[in-house]
This record gives C-alpha cells, sequence and structure tokens, in this order.
C-alpha cells in the first residue's frame, strides 16, 4: 500500500493530488489547488514550497509525482512555471520523498487513453476512475491525472522487472 502525491505545477495556481493505491485499487485521498495571493514570484514560490510542505505533513505520501515543464510559446511564462515546479520537488526533496516526472502527453495517456486528451477528459476520467461524486476542478484533476499516471507507471514497472527496477524509476539523485 503507498501513497502517491500528484502535483500540477503553476506560478498562480498549483494543483495537487493524493491518491492511495493497494495492489491494482486506487482510492481518492484528496485534491486541491494552492492559490497564490501575490504578484511577487519570490513570494508565489514560497507560498507553493510551504503548501506543498504542508499537504507532505497531512497526507504522508510515499511517493511524489509531478509534470514535466512544457515548452511554452511565451519563454517568461515557461520560466515561471520551471521556477514553481522547482518550489514543489524542493518541498518533496525535503520530505524525503522520491521524485518522478511525466510529460502532459504521458498522463492523458494514462489517464485517457490518448495524448491529445482536452482537461475535460480529464476531469470526466478522473471522476470515473476514482469514483467522484462530481468532477474535480481542473488543475485538481490534472494532479490527480499525475499520480494516476505514476500508479499506472509504477505497475507496468513492476510487472515487467519487479519492485526494484520500479523504485528506481524517474527519481531525481
Amino acid at each position: 500500500m503507498s501513497i502517491i502525491l500528484g502535483v500540477d505545477p503553476g506560478s498562480r495556481i498549483t494543483g495537487y493530488g493524493v491518491i492511495q493505491c493497494n495492489g491494482r485499487h486506487q482510492t481518492y485521498l484528496g485534491s486541491g489547488c494552492i492559490r497564490t495571493a501575490s504578484d511577487d514570484l519570490p513570494y508565489r514560490l514560497k507560498q507553493i514550497f510551504d503548501g506543498i510542505s504542508e499537504i507532505i505533513r497531512q497526507y504522508q505520501p510515499d511517493e511524489f509525482a509531478i509534470e514535466r515543464v512544457f515548452m511554452a510559446k511565451n519563454a517568461d511564462s515557461a520560466l515561471k512555471l520551471g521556477q514553481a515546479r522547482g518550489a514543489a520537488i524542493v518541498a518533496a526533496t525535503n520530505g524525503e520523498l522520491p521524485v518522478a516526472e511525466y510529460s502532459a502527453t504521458q498522463i492523458k495517456s494514462a489517464v485517457v487513453g490518448t495524448g491529445k486528451a482536452q482537461k475535460t477528459q480529464v476531469q470526466h476520467m478522473v471522476q470515473q476512475i476514482l469514483k467522484l461524486p462530481a468532477a474535480p476542478q481542473a488543475d485538481a484533476a490534472d494532479a490527480l491525472g499525475v499520480a494516476i499516471c505514476h500508479f499506472h507507471t509504477m505497475q507496468s514497472l513492476i510487472a515487467m522487472g519487479g519492485r526494484a527496477n520500479a523504485r528506481t524509476y524517474g527519481r531525481y539523485r
């Protein structure tokens, strides 16, 4: 049994989703968004770090998965997104969690079955997979999708090469 924290980083809104995995079953534990309330980027990064640190304290996850940075049309936006990812990753490593990263295409493929899925399709499938009464907010659904993608990847690696292979996948060292 393990608990996975998935994160969809953003400099204004960072989504998070927590699932518990037992064998092949996934159970929803919680999700939400860290909404930064400042125009000062360093302070927003601190809010992301503090928010992820608190979620780690609250849920005690065993694994941490985060969406990989994509190339945006606006270089400034891509840099800010990278910094938000960095704040979340530092919170995870401070909590001594292994960190795995996945592209948006990998996440959508794991959740919906196609890497070109729309946000609404991800929301719908996350709701169905986790048997939620309603679709989660978009950023929280994306974060839950990251956690689901990590779960499926770990299941595949375990099937292919055992737990030792899965434990070293995608970790920063």
